[in-house]
């Protein structure tokens, strides 16, 4: 009778801590993701999307309000760049002009999706268990995950 007592107060005490940490806030994140492939805007805005995928690893879950920002961005493309000299400029702003730019076919994009998830999982698992114990605001500490245990 005793041990399912302190089974029943353990069970309280967890669910106890389950729904205040339920009801805590959130933190935020910021996803950066960067790429050599070359991909067309839309393609990179799915690329970034599947980084909740790795942040849903690791028991992250993204509410409405939440404030989590995925960005990226590829660096293949070559852009010319305004020169500051109007009479020697390598692009004229009053004049369209179209823009040859290679992407990738939808159809082989797939790898780049897991491999977003993968990284963003990575990142955040590097970020944990890299981290060193720092002292806040009102000297609140928040103690460096233990990585021995």
């Amino acid at each position: 009778m005793e041990r399912r007592a302190k089974e029943d107060e353990g069970r309280r005490e967890a669910l106890e801590g389950l729904e205040k940490e339920k009801n805590g806030k959130d933190g935020i994140i910021i996803v950066v993701l960067a790429t050599d492939a070359s991909l067309h805007p839309l393609h990179l805005q799915m690329v970034a999307k599947k980084a909740k995928c790795g942040l849903s690893r690791v028991r992250g879950v993204g509410h409405n309000p939440s404030g989590d920002i995925f960005l990226g961005f590829s660096t293949t493309s070559e852009i010319p760049v305004q020169t500051v000299t109007a009479n020697k400029r390598a692009v004229d702003p009053w004049k369209p002009a179209p823009m040859d730019v290679q992407v990738l076919d939808d159809q082989t994009i797939h790898g780049l999706f897991e491999a977003a998830a993968d990284a963003t999982e990575e990142a955040i698992y590097n970020a944990l268990c890299m981290a060193e114990t720092m002292v806040g605001v009102d000297v609140r500490v928040i103690e460096a995950l233990l990585l021995e245990r």
